[in-house]
């Protein structure tokens, strides 16, 4: 069962002795932190309004006011949608979940939103980080959850494609392309809690570090259902002819219509894989052999640098200089060679390569990464401070940047009365630049804890916009990324988009408040069906 307050399953959660464990190794870290467990309030408890609104009898099959659907699709899953709810601050939460099973129902309901002013939040899977699926505003809404959208249409083996539904969440979409030695090799940290059209509506980044990173580069064509019309583009290989059309839809995140199934770009699954982690005394040593990595065409799937205190909390390693994960994997050829030349590459920068016959940081990273979600909730009900922010910036602008993101947000969590470590990793590396991405661990007040957060986010996003780095760099804007999205994005780019806006979603309905600050306040629902 899914956690209507938090990350992931029920069963997942951290309990027992390995939440004894975490709670013992922060307060070793954090001597002054209070660590007060606190449980989630009972749904039947929480101060839920009623629904505004009432689908017409031809949508009644696809409706749902059950409280825990509306309390699992009121929020996201970042740091401060998980405190919220553990404190019962439910605040505005959808009127209805309605699950379309047909592209022809979506058409409907965005029909019947458009008519009665009734604002419309596209959903996937539920794990935005970015206020992305939150109702933060004060007239009617629906959640439109893609779920039943599902399936996989058809699968083009020779051109190695598939026509997928926008509704399925990862581990089904590999279920069904793996009998034919096919993968999509796209795996976020949220795969197993978010969906195709998610990642196309977020332009998400996966897992893998080098070359095909970001869903983008995976799109074939794409099909959107607008509250004018449905888009569809050609399914080519590459196009030259004018600006793209999918490239107008990929992180529209739901403002510009509603992702039904897209034409995806398969891999054949990997048969050889090689792996190792290399140590380093010296940090400044340890992103120049990343750089010369990154810059080699070696192309490694995974080059994944944690600074020390990363590398000590999430791999339990201690390295001065840090810690660089390595991975390699082929559908084709062996990768030992490749691995070795990327050693040989490290070995020149003063790295110190671990034996791989033992498990080493890369194991143990590995599995702290798919439990960091989990983790994090648990230490949020302990009152703990946790949460990330990431970016992407130029090799030679780095430096400069992680120092003072680095200290700013030690001198926001001063000023908040919070103590904590800043931790630095790269999730991603281009010929031409890292997308650092930051982690927080601090010690909180509990009740203030979101405030406090966001205070320490806003001057670490200040900070970021000031160093001419994006503010986001595969998380999405949201509603919480906007104010700086707004100052990143050139005017004339920001004049197209509210035009184009306009002229796609006439009626304002789509996903209010997010990439746009409305020009005028939300749908208020002017017939909502009552």
């Amino acid at each position: 069962m899914r956690s209507w307050w938090g990350w992931g399953n029920l069963r997942d959660a951290v309990a027992g002795a390995e939440r004894a464990a975490l709670v013992e190794r922060v307060a070793a870290l954090l001597p002054g932190a209070e660590l007060l467990d606190h449980e989630p309030p009972a749904i039947g408890d929480l101060d839920l309004r009623p629904p505004r609104i009432a689908a017409p009898p031809s949508l009644a099959a696809l409706c749902s006011d059950d409280p825990s659907d509306r309390l699992g699709h009121a929020r996201g899953k970042a740091f401060r949608d998980v405190v919220r709810n553990l404190l019962g601050d439910v605040g505005e939460v959808p009127d209805l979940v309605l699950r379309p099973r047909t592209e022809r129902d979506v058409v409907d309901v965005l029909d019947w939103c458009t008519g009665a002013g009734i604002a419309v939040i596209p959903y996937g899977g539920g794990s935005s980080v970015v206020g992305g699926v939150e109702p933060r505003f004060a007239g009617p809404a629906i959640s439109l959850d893609l779920g039943r959208l599902a399936d996989v249409l058809d699968i083009d083996t020779t051109a190695r494609a598939a026509r997928i539904q926008a509704g399925v969440y990862g581990p089904a979409l590999e279920d069904r392309l793996r009998p034919h030695g096919l993968t999509l090799r796209h795996f976020p940290q949220s795969f197993e809690f978010s969906t195709l059209g998610g990642w196309l509506a977020t332009r998400a980044g996966g897992h893998y570090a080098t070359v095909l990173t970001h869903i983008d580069d995976l799109v074939e064509s794409l099909r959107v259902v607008t509250p004018v019309g449905v888009s569809e583009s050609l399914r080519l290989p590459g196009s030259g002819a004018g600006p793209s059309h999918d490239r107008l839809f990929l992180g529209s995140e739901g403002t510009l219509g509603v992702i039904t199934e897209a034409w995806m770009r398969l891999q054949e699954r990997p048969r050889w894989r090689a792996g190792a982690s290399v140590l380093f005394d010296d940090y400044d040593d340890a992103v120049a052999a990343t750089r010369a990595l990154a810059q080699s065409g070696l192309n490694p799937a995974n080059c994944r640098l944690l600074d020390p205190m990363e590398a000590l909390l999430n791999a339990g390693t201690d390295a001065p200089g840090g810690v660089l994960v390595l991975g390699f994997e082929s559908a084709d050829h062996p990768v030992d060679a490749s691995l070795e030349r990327a050693l040989e590459s490290c070995r020149d920068h003063g790295g110190d390569p671990q034996p791989r016959s033992k498990r080493d940081a890369s194991d143990t990273w590995r599995t702290a990464f798919l439990r960091m979600p989990y983790q994090r909730d648990a230490l949020a009900a302990h009152g703990m401070i946790v949460e990330t922010f990431e970016t992407a910036c130029t090799w030679s602008a780095f430096p400069a940047l992680r120092e003072a993101v680095l200290s700013t947000a030690q001198q926001a969590m001063r000023a908040v009365g919070a103590e904590g470590v800043v931790t630095c990793r790269f999730t991603h590396v281009y010929p031409d630049g890292p997308a650092p991405y930051f982690g927080v661990y601090a010690s909180g007040r509990w009740g203030s804890t979101v405030s406090q957060w966001d205070e320490i986010k806003t001057a670490v996003s200040d900070v970021i916009s000031a160093h001419r780095a994006t503010i986001t760099h595969h998380h999405a804007v949201g509603r919480d990324h906007r104010p700086w999205y707004d100052r990143q994005r050139p005017a004339p780019f920001a004049a197209a988009l509210r035009a184009v806006k306009s002229t796609l979603d006439p009626g304002a309905i789509l996903n209010p408040g997010v990439l746009l600050a409305p020009d005028a306040a939300p749908p208020t629902g002017t017939n909502g069906g009552l």
